[in-house]
């Protein structure tokens, strides 16, 4: 393997693993708001990620989950659109 594929590898992972890390917290956070009737846990989790996640956190978060939210627990998905984008700049 050359450097170069060596790098891209190894960013791929490191990508991979954030978004895996962003799911499971996305999801603990769905996990806490579950017994609340849907029409308060839905934008109470997308509040939460506003509130206390950072720019990259939410930009990584909507860009990976964009195309494929699976792993991410039905009412995080729902919540998705909740999340506000970072303002450019």
């Amino acid at each position: 393997m050359t450097q170069t594929t060596e790098t891209a590898a190894s960013a791929h992972d490191h990508a991979s693993e954030n978004l895996a890390k962003l799911a499971r917290m996305a999801n603990q956070i769905g996990d806490f708001f579950k017994s609340y009737p849907d029409e308060q846990a839905i934008p109470a989790i997308a509040d939460h990620i506003n509130q206390f996640w950072t720019r990259r956190m939410r930009e990584d978060f909507r860009a990976g989950f964009e195309q494929d939210a699976s792993a991410l627990s039905p009412l995080v998905q729902q919540a998705r659109s909740g999340i506000r984008q970072a303002p450019p700049g």
